[in-house]
């Protein structure tokens, strides 16, 4: 459908303004469309009379395309075919119709002024509709605007709360990793102070364990390290080597002593000036204690420019410990030392006897308290037979010397009433079980009569007497012996005899000699009796002390020196002559 309107008064105007009003009403334009369509072609028609001449409007709708598109309205202003005016200047404009319009009005207007005041009527109920549709738009853009405030707030509250929660969560790692570090450090001192206390009980010289405390300390947790201990006498350069001044205060009071010229704030550590022997460096002086008795004082610098708290509480509580070790290992050298003594007041010169010449040694134990328990003795029966024997009790130190000691004397006594080997250690058994019961022995006795070629011996849990025969040849006498000396068994120990012509040396020994931990006692035996038969025989006929030290040397190179090593060597002379037996040498 087309509609045209001739235009060349703004009556002429107006009407078909009204016009096109109408038909886009009718043909169902919306009313927003609709308005923006009429004021723009009264904003066209304006210009056209501005500028004079005839002009021609036309309106025209199309309808539905096959392919969905909406029906639409068109506008067209231009000159009038006749007119002169420039043909560009046509103007053109559309708005969406709907497919169920309603009834158009008149396409044309009659030119009365009733007429124009209704059209005039009609734009204002539309203008007025227009401004309601402003206003609820106004309403909902000021609700949306409303909405985004609120969004915008919300959306800071967010951000705020994130960003709490990201400095939450950064404190927390933090807080962890200083956790964590402080747990490994702790965990690190704790392993090292267990580690340094094994070391440190692991040796019973007390000399060891204070040159290994600055091996321990140096340079982690300290400089330098000095150990002053009170009445060492072993080292006499440093008995009156000048102390500082807080390592007397620690060593008198039994409290550290932290000397600075600032306060160390340590944990149980008492501040004091600098001291005047070391005034630039810091000194924290711990005291050596055992038994609430002061042994010493350990004397620090630290290794940077101060130590971390619980560095010092550290380095106080292996002072403390360090304190127990050195006095344990005092005790156990005191120990040592009396039962070493008594034990070699207790070791007799050997006697002379015609035709029979004697060599022993005695070594010590060099580690731990393994002396004491190793004995021998030789001496003469009334009927003028000799009788040499060797023993080892069980247990050391100063406990198993007293004990030895009674029963070297308890078998002296016996021998006087006569007997043999076997009824001599018979009645050693029955003695020691009574004395000591939960106390045990073993012992081993041989019995050289003058001028009888026969050896009589007896044996109680003891390694087997070896015998060399004159023609080098190493005999083991492992007839069966007797059960240890002292056991909860009633037993009657017998005696054994073997032959023993001139020139042949019986070797008496304690288990220190041949038994080593890894490999047992029967690899030893074998090696005794290869370095016996090594000896020549002139060697054990003219130097019978430097045959036992020929002896002992080969089978001491494995040793540990960790028990008593007691070697008794016999020797019958080839010639009846009286040889004076030395005093034994004790060797270390």
């Amino acid at each position: 459908m087309t509609h045209t309107w001739q235009i060349t008064t703004a009556v002429d105007a107006a009407r078909a303004r009204i016009a096109t009003a109408r038909l886009a009403a009718g043909h169902g334009v919306p009313v927003l469309d609709r308005t923006r369509l009429v004021t723009a072609l009264t904003a066209q028609l304006r210009q056209c009379l501005t500028k004079g001449g005839a002009w021609r409007l036309t309106l025209r709708t199309t309808p539905p395309s096959p392919s969905g598109d909406q029906p639409r309205l068109w506008l067209t202003l231009c000159p009038h075919p006749d007119d002169s005016s420039d043909a560009d200047l046509t103007w053109q404009a559309s708005a969406p119709a709907s497919e169920r319009a309603g009834s158009a009005g008149p396409a044309v207007v009659p030119a009365r002024t009733a007429a124009l005041a209704e059209g005039l009527w009609g734009a204002d109920d539309d203008t007025a509709r227009v401004l309601d549709a402003l206003t609820e738009q106004e309403a909902l853009v000021a609700f949306h605007r409303e909405e985004l405030h609120q969004t915008n707030q919300g959306v800071l509250a967010l951000h705020a709360e994130l960003d709490a929660a990201g400095r939450a969560q950064q404190e927390l790692f933090a807080a962890e990793r200083a956790a964590r570090t402080e747990a490994e450090e702790a965990r690190r001192r704790l392993t090292f102070l267990a580690d340094a206390s094994a070391a440190l009980t692991a040796s019973l010289n007390h000399g060891d364990i204070v040159r290994l405390l600055p091996e321990l300390l140096i340079p982690t947790y300290a400089r330098s390290v000095d150990v002053w201990l009170l009445g060492d006498e072993e080292e006499p350069a440093q008995a009156h080597a000048p102390r500082p001044a807080a390592a007397v205060v620690a060593a008198r009071t039994g409290r550290p002593q932290y000397a600075a010229a600032h306060p160390g704030g340590l944990p149980g550590v008492d501040d004091r000036p600098p001291s005047a022997l070391h005034p630039t460096r810091p000194l924290l002086c711990v005291p050596l204690s055992a038994r609430r008795t002061a042994l010493g004082v350990l004397i620090l610098t630290p290794p940077g420019d101060r130590w971390n708290p619980d560095d010092a509480v550290m380095l106080i509580e292996l002072a403390r410990r360090a304190g127990i070790a050195i006095d344990n290992a005092q005790r156990f050298e005191h120990n040592r030392d009396i039962a070493e003594t008594l034990q070699r007041a207790l070791l007799t010169d050997l006697p002379t006897t015609p035709g029979l010449r004697l060599a022993a040694r005695y070594l010590p134990a060099t580690h731990g308290l393994n002396v004491g328990g190793d004995w021998y003795d030789a001496f003469r029966q009334p009927d003028g037979s000799l009788i040499a024997v060797i023993g080892d009790v069980t247990g050391h130190g100063l406990h198993a010397a007293v004990m030895m000691s009674q029963l070297r004397t308890a078998l002296r006594a016996y021998a006087v009433d006569g007997g043999t080997p076997g009824q001599l250690l018979t009645r050693l058994h029955l003695f020691l079980h009574h004395l000591q019961p939960d106390l045990y022995a073993t012992a081993v006795i041989a019995r050289f009569r003058p001028g009888e070629p026969v050896l009589t011996w007896a044996a109680a849990g003891h390694p087997p007497p070896v015998l060399r025969t004159p023609d080098g040849l190493v005999h083991t006498l492992d007839d069966k012996p007797g059960a240890m000396l002292g056991i909860p068994l009633r037993q009657a120990i017998g005696d054994h005899t073997a032959p023993l012509p001139a020139g042949s040396t019986l070797a008496l020994y304690t288990d220190g000699l041949v038994e080593r931990r890894a490999l047992g006692i029967d690899p030893g035996i074998q090696r005794l009796t290869e370095a016996l038969s090594a000896l020549d025989p002139p060697d054990l006929a003219d130097d019978l002390e430097g045959a036992a030290d020929r002896v002992l040397d080969p089978m001491l190179q494995d040793s540990e020196g960790d028990d008593d090593v007691c070697l008794l060597l016999c020797h019958v002379d080839s010639e009846q002559r009286t040889v004076k037996a030395a005093t034994p040498p004790l060797r270390r």
